[in-house]
């Protein structure tokens, strides 16, 4: 028995993921922290400036919430009906927002009342920025106007009336104060310059607009409606550069990270997904428990803020960088203890003796040593064993079935162990790197036990439900096969040649080989 080899445990790559940098710099979140709001949360922005607070619109009421604070720090709910957006100022001292009787209201962040009032609006006003002179703001609304609006004397300046449709979307140039986009449920998209009274681009999405992006360059604009994001090229008279559909349902906001060299955008089917801004390809993908409404991101991507239609707010923070603890200097050997011995020479006749490493087994070797074979398969169906490394546990399958003991092991269980045997098969077997092993074992756990079921119901419903999984899994796996047959005959089918050579005799009675063309 001092010969036992220990069970070489396999490698099973997980098909199809890749790690990247993309992958890491995404994944580098804390678990999320979730705040209930009293209804769906419509807008969610960043303060641009320190300590970069951001405001949530979600019912009647915009809440400010301080960057790792899970309680608002302020509240402005003095709306006669829902509000719908709020915008910080470039100096994050000032607040616009919009309201479904058609208000737009300016509030200071210090205070609580409103510092300025607009009506000109007939309905719900669901887009609001600030134009980039800071003294401005432009605003859209369901009466399918957009207007713009003086702050020092609370007057409208200008009205254009060039949408035939809600306009739900917009934001203004960072560059030029005059420039503005928006978006409208009319499937356009327009520029308006308030120099010239006038839209002075337009573009058409094909879809109701939900949300609108223009590059911090100006250059490039970025639309988003039904399941289509499109890039369109502003320097190029509003030239479509690319039009892209990963999502499955509406596409409802647009955020552009810290860098601006990846675009993230949510959508109805619970996902927000990230692209580069060179390829336009997606690098990665979050998932949320509900259709999402709104997306934000913090200075230096610090922290993430999604809103969703069940007024959950999730907001991830950046891990930060662990720090090393400076730990207790220990006394270390005196120098002379390193150089004992250092100047010693061999002589001639001396031995050179090397201590072996002392390996010790781990428990399943140590019950297989023996020869406790369902001992060492309950200590890897241990949850804990499966959840982290379920290699380990269908290796010591695999094992018991190369030494014909598999059925030995599965054999004689009550309900609570062939629950566990059970659920380890349920979760991996549709698994394509444990199939081969696994379904032979579910095969044997059919046999054994097909003739007690009924006597209960917990484990009659599971095994249905592996007896299921394998005659599908079964399916595929012929599938595959017939394919591969398939591929087969096409393949030789390609490597026919061309002609074929048969024997001639020559008028002086040697033999040549010549082709004729099929």
């Amino acid at each position: 028995m001092a010969g036992y080899k220990p069970v070489a445990i396999q490698t099973y790559p997980i098909l199809g993921e890749k790690i990247t940098q993309d992958t890491l710099y995404w994944n580098n979140y804390k678990t999320p922290v979730q705040i209930k709001e009293f209804g769906a949360v419509s807008k969610v922005d960043f303060s641009p400036q320190p300590p970069y607070n951001y405001a949530v619109t979600a019912s009647s009421r915009i809440h400010i919430y301080g960057r790792y604070s899970q309680e608002p720090i302020k509240t402005f709910s003095r709306f006669k009906d829902t509000a719908y957006c709020a915008t910080f100022r470039q100096d994050g001292r000032l607040l616009v927002a919009g309201s479904e009787d058609g208000g737009v209201q300016l509030f200071d962040i210090s205070g609580r009342a409103p510092l300025r009032q607009f009506e000109g609006h007939t309905k719900a006003v669901h887009t609001v920025d600030f134009t980039a002179d800071k003294y401005h703001v432009v605003s859209g609304a369901d009466d399918y106007t957009v207007k713009l609006w003086d702050i020092p004397n609370s007057k409208e300046i200008l009205t254009f009336k060039e949408h035939s449709d809600y306009v739900r979307c917009g934001c203004a140039s960072k560059l030029n104060p005059d420039l503005f986009i928006t978006g409208s449920y009319d499937h356009t998209v327009k520029m308006f310059d308030a120099r010239t009274n006038t839209s002075v681009l337009s573009v058409e999405h094909g879809q109701p607009v939900e949300s609108v992006l223009l590059f911090p360059s100006g250059g490039l604009l970025v639309s988003a409606g039904g399941r289509y994001v499109k890039v369109w090229d502003m320097l190029k008279g509003g030239q479509l550069l690319v039009s892209l559909k990963n999502h499955h349902k509406t596409v409802t906001c647009l955020c552009l990270s810290s860098s601006g060299q990846r675009l993230l955008s949510g959508s109805l089917d619970r996902k927000v997904k990230v692209y580069s801004t060179t390829s336009y390809k997606v690098v990665h993908s979050f998932d949320y428990a509900a259709s999402i409404l709104s997306l934000a991101l913090a200075h230096e991507d610090e922290t993430i803020v999604v809103g969703m239609t069940n007024g959950i707010l999730s907001v991830k923070h950046r891990k930060s960088e662990a720090k090393k603890e400076s730990l207790p200097r220990r006394r270390r050997p005196a120098y002379r203890t390193f150089i004992k011995g250092k100047n010693y020479m061999k002589q001639r006749d001396d031995i050179l003796i090397n201590r072996p490493a002392k390996k010790h087994l781990e428990l399943y070797d140590r019950d297989l040593k023996h020869f406790r074979i369902s001992k060492a398969l309950d200590r890897v169906l241990d949850p804990t064993c499966t959840t982290k490394t379920p290699e380990i546990t269908v290796s010591i399958i695999k094992e018991l079935n190369r030494r014909g003991v598999l059925a030995n092991a599965l054999a004689g269980r009550d309900e609570k162990e062939i629950s566990h045997v059970l659920n380890f098969l349920i979760r991996h077997l549709s698994q394509p790197r444990f199939a081969p092993v696994l379904i032979n074992a579910a095969e044997i756990i059919i046999d054994i036990y097909l003739p007690v079921i009924g006597q209960s119901p917990v484990v009659d419903k599971k095994f249905l439900l592996l007896q299921g999984l394998v005659e599908k899994e079964i399916d595929y796996q012929r599938e595959l096969l017939e394919t591969l047959g398939m591929m087969d005959m096409l393949f030789a089918t390609m490597r026919r040649k061309e002609g074929t050579s048969v024997l001639e005799h020559t008028s002086d009675g040697f033999p040549e080989n010549k082709k004729i063309e099929s």
